[in-house]
């Protein structure tokens, strides 16, 4: 079979203009081309479709992460192509692809197989230039907070205090802490500090979760970056850096418009990870899809615990948007994974091992009906080894915790591969919801018991533990006013728990907090758990020695 890219580098691409306008009604003036195949869709022309009514946003989701892969972006851009071809005016919504883990251990991430957004290249290498645009704005407010202090410090910032990081769009270890300012006076006060990927960055959070230029401004003015000697916090907006941080970011607020092998029109916008960050895309492209289209389809990054968690209790409370029904992906791989199945095993039969990492799909499906209040399908991503008693069994026994599941073909049959699926989304759209959507936990609990309510209530966690300085943490950031704030939980997506080790469905482990970050302009606090970092390593073997440019100019190697 052909390779990603191989697939995509062989499709017949339609111009973006006539993708935009014979899909969406976009007339070719609200675009702003970047080659023949993307462009981003005017930010004035959205504002003006502010009275229509809204489509209808399906979720997809997936059980905990394996190493063979679910292909939650797959199943999002097939779905996506199954309901175009039966003939409704239908949008994906993804995340764009941070260069880190393209050059590091995943490589592309723009879908796969026949079920892909292209052109596949640009979307994986700069694109647009949203990253380098955040990256941008991120660092130059890095700068302006060192030059204050340089030239006397008049707000009086302890630079032990300083939160603020750099970023790279790269995954660096050697980043992870570094010492600024040395070789002297003339080149500032020294100081330690970090770099964080830009995916994880609160900018990278505040550009998901904006809808206009003014409120991009606002947030960015509401970022602390450190406090001063009297344990004050010290704004974004106090520097003066607001203004010229949203200008770096004007253009790259537009969403990026693309398509799908299928045809189909994909809105790429924006691309903060779940595991680390909120992991969802921008609220600008999502309700300018809603706004444009029949349905929208979304990802959401890695579990229904991580990425689903935060679309509902970050996304959904800041931007009102509501889920009408999620896709929660599953495969047999997967699942006989949790199951106890060692990875060389997985090509072999095993409809005990299965039925075992059932309890993993179960927790999930739990979770979006009863706690996020969704009511939701499975979609059964089949593989080539996936015999057909086990694909059966797996709908069986979705079938017994009162939930359809549907097995697609996408990855190899694209769009069609995926009709079944379609209609099984369509049939719970046109159904009243037997669900109230709700979220994890109320706005008016403390931050200790919001994170505690999504311990125990998604990931089966008996008790919260604390590092004594993340302790103190949360508590200045409560005295400081920002008790209010939902959390965004940064842990590992491979577990339940903090142990990427724990499969299935682990019940009374301790979930650790060792490290609180304030995000007060995104609007959330970042509480980070076991040993996740906020700027990943390189893989022994990265992919980047994978990929190639050839004589001719073709990129090779990005799947």
């Amino acid at each position: 079979m052909l390779s990603d890219i191989e697939i995509a580098n062989a499709a017949t691409l339609r111009p973006i203009r006539e993708v935009a306008a014979e899909t969406l009604g976009i007339d070719e003036q609200h675009l702003v081309p970047y080659g023949h195949y993307k462009a981003k869709v005017d930010v004035g022309y959205l504002a003006s479709l502010s009275d229509r009514p809204l489509g209808k946003l399906v979720l997809v989701t997936a059980l905990s992460p394996t190493p063979p892969g679910e292909g939650k972006t797959t199943t999002t851009v097939g779905l996506t192509d199954a309901l175009h071809g039966l003939g409704h005016r239908a949008v994906a919504c993804l995340r764009e692809p941070s260069m880190g883990p393209v050059f590091g251990m995943k490589g592309g991430a723009a879908g796969g197989g026949y079920s892909q957004v292209v052109p596949m290249t640009d979307i994986n290498l700069h694109f647009t230039g949203d990253f380098a645009a955040i990256a941008a704005a991120n660092n130059l407010l890095a700068a302006l907070i060192d030059n204050h202090v340089h030239h006397g410090n008049e707000l009086g910032i302890d630079v032990r205090s300083v939160t603020w990081k750099r970023v790279v769009d790269m995954n660096d270890r050697a980043l992870r802490q570094v010492n600024v300012a040395l070789g002297g006076h003339a080149n500032g006060f020294p100081r330690e500090d970090g770099f964080d990927i830009v995916v994880a960055s609160e900018l990278m959070a505040i550009f998901c979760l904006t809808e206009s230029w003014a409120d991009l401004k606002r947030r960015i003015g509401d970022i602390v970056v450190g406090y001063t000697r009297a344990m004050t916090p010290v704004t974004a907006r106090e520097l003066g850096a607001d203004g010229a941080m949203a200008a770096l970011l004007r253009d790259a607020l537009a969403p990026n418009l693309v398509q799908t092998l299928g045809g189909a029109p994909a809105f790429v916008h924006g691309g903060p990870f779940a595991n680390i960050a909120h992991g969802c895309s921008s609220v600008m492209a999502t309700r300018a899809g809603l706004r444009l289209a029949d349905v929208v389809v979304t990802e959401a990054g890695f579990g229904a615990d991580l990425g689903a968690e935060k679309f509902v209790d970050i996304k959904c409370r800041k931007s009102g948007l509501r889920p009408d029904v999620a896709v929660v992906v599953a495969t047999v791989r997967a699942l006989k994974y949790h199951g106890g199945v060692a990875l060389a095993d997985l090509g072999t039969e095993d409809l005990d091992a299965v039925e075992r990492g059932m309890a993993n799909l179960r927790r999930h499906l739990r979770n979006v009906r009863e706690v996020y209040g969704v009511p939701c399908v499975v979609a059964v991503n089949r593989f080539p080894t996936d015999t057909d008693a086990e694909v059966a069994a797996v709908v069986d026994h979705v079938a017994a915790e009162g939930v359809q599941a549907f097995p697609a073909t996408h990855f190899g049959d694209g769009g069609p591969g995926a009709e079944q699926l379609a209609k099984g989304v369509l049939q719970v759209l046109d159904e009243p919801s037997p669900y109230d959507f709700s979220f994890t936990y109320p706005d008016d609990l403390s931050l200790t018991a919001k994170v505690e309510a999504i311990a125990t209530r998604l990931y089966g966690a008996s008790l919260v533990t604390w590092d004594a300085r993340a302790r103190r943490r949360l508590e200045r950031i409560e005295r400081d006013g920002y008790g209010s704030l939902p959390v965004c939980v940064a842990k590992t997506q491979y577990s339940f728990s903090t142990d990427p080790t724990s499969l299935g469905a682990p019940d009374g482990h301790e979930l650790h907090v060792r490290e609180v970050r304030l995000s007060a302009g995104a609007g959330f606090v970042v509480v980070v758990c076991g040993d996740m970092m906020t700027m990943p390593g390189l893989p022994r073997e990265p992919s980047a020695a994978r990929i190639d440019l050839a004589d001719d100019g073709t990129i090779l190697g990005l799947s």
